[in-house]
């Protein structure tokens, strides 16, 4: 069995763009016949620019090669230019096309990923969603009244998910997040932040847990000053309180709080991670399998996570396939705690797969299909190209003051 071409697919996210504004998907096929599918979470440039990558590393690496052998693949992108450290874009480029020959394998095996990366676990998988505006508009007007400024708002929006049958929700009133970051939380951010924790525990009682997200805006001192004011309301976790790169400072956070703390969103590679959890940085791991190096790099941080008593929660803000991904290693993971979802897996977001991920009463049920048990949607596919210039997620470019 030989990888012989790749297709890229950059496409425009529609209304309500739950989960950016764009997603990168690619398909990749075999001498034989096999496709397999993949997705690229990559924001430092521009989305047509990632597919051109993609095709580079293909060429240079993957084309001709047995899907079979993804340590060598792997290592040899990993390993290319003199590199041999985690690279953002490489990382995002590689874990698509690792995704997609996991997807090829478990074709030509008929059998689902999770069967060859340790078997069944979970017989089904506890999700959370983010609280969105009833209307789904991800981006409302910030100056009225919404779910993203108002604790009230907020708190109708986490009943309405519990009625639903989720059993945890995520908001992150915590203020602005910044190229200049980290910050000092202003005064009205405590005291948003501190609401919304209160009015949505008071709306649903002990039925959800509260997931309090926050995007590294912090320094240490002001991640401590609002953990203080947050843990009255045991929230499950508090997510990336200090920007990503130094896991010492979010290690004196996570010493500092009862709250557990979150992150790895934004890391690449086991390599990463390793640092976080050696330093005690964090106890819930937030690996994105579209960034950080593909399912077999999934597993291996998963494993590392089972030795310090650490857990998985993989992170989804792009797209249906890495969704699929996320399951996958989510099954066979035996420290798996909560998996993110886009709402109850259905709307436009899912319009770019063939197929449906099973979600039911808060829960997604693994599939028994081959490979990672999605298809892509051709017809869709076509019908939204991307045509913008923003990026996948933007940060604010002035600092943040009182």
């Amino acid at each position: 069995m030989k990888l012989e071409k790749l297709e890229t697919f950059v496409v425009a996210n529609p209304p309500p763009r739950h989960g950016g504004r764009y997603f990168i998907f690619v398909r990749v096929t075999t001498a034989c016949g096999i496709t397999g599918v993949g997705e690229i979470y990559n924001a430092t440039f521009g989305p047509d620019i990632c597919a051109a990558m993609a095709h580079d590393v293909f060429e240079r690496q993957f084309a001709g090669s047995d899907p079979h052998h993804i340590e060598q693949l792997w290592r040899k992108t990993y390993g290319a230019g003199f590199t041999m450290r985690p690279d953002v874009s490489v990382m995002g480029v590689l874990s698509g096309l690792e995704m997609a020959c996991w997807d090829i394998i478990g074709k030509a095996a008929n059998q689902p990923v999770y069967q060859l990366l340790g078997g069944l676990v979970h017989e089904r998988l506890r999700s959370y969603t983010y609280l969105y505006p009833p209307s789904g508009d991800v981006y409302p007007d910030p100056a009225a009244p919404n779910v993203y400024n108002n604790a009230d708002l907020a708190a109708e929006a986490a009943v309405a998910a519990v009625e639903q049958g989720f059993t945890a929700v995520k908001f992150d009133p915590a203020g602005p997040y910044s190229i200049y970051d980290g910050h000092q939380p202003r005064l009205d951010d405590l005291e948003l932040s501190e609401q919304f924790c209160k009015a949505i525990r008071d709306a649903v009682g002990n039925r959800a847990d509260l997931l309090f997200g926050t995007h590294g805006q912090f320094t240490v001192s002001g991640a401590r000053r609002m953990a203080r004011r947050l843990e009255a309301y045991d929230p499950l976790w508090f997510e990336e309180p200090v920007p990503p790169e130094n896991p010492a400072d979010m290690a004196e956070v996570a010493r500092y709080t009862a709250i557990p703390v979150a992150t790895g969103e934004r890391l690449c590679t086991k390599h990463e991670f390793a640092r976080v959890l050696e330093c005690g940085a964090a106890s819930i791991l937030q690996l994105n399998l579209g960034r950080v190096g593909g399912l077999l790099e999934g597993k291996k941080i998963a494993a590392m996570a089972e030795t310090r008593s650490a857990q998985i929660a993989p992170h989804l803000y792009c797209g249906p396939v890495v969704a699929a991904a996320n399951i996958q290693l989510a099954t066979c993971s035996p420290n798996f705690l909560l998996l993110e979802s886009i709402g109850r897996f259905d709307g436009p977001f899912m319009d770019f797969l063939t197929t449906e991920i099973q979600w039911e009463a808060g829960y997604v049920i693994p599939p028994a299909a081959p490979g990672l048990g999605v298809a892509l949607n051709d017809a869709t596919i076509a019908a939204n190209p991307y045509t913008g210039s923003e990026l996948h997620l933007n940060l604010v470019t002035e600092p943040v003051v009182p």
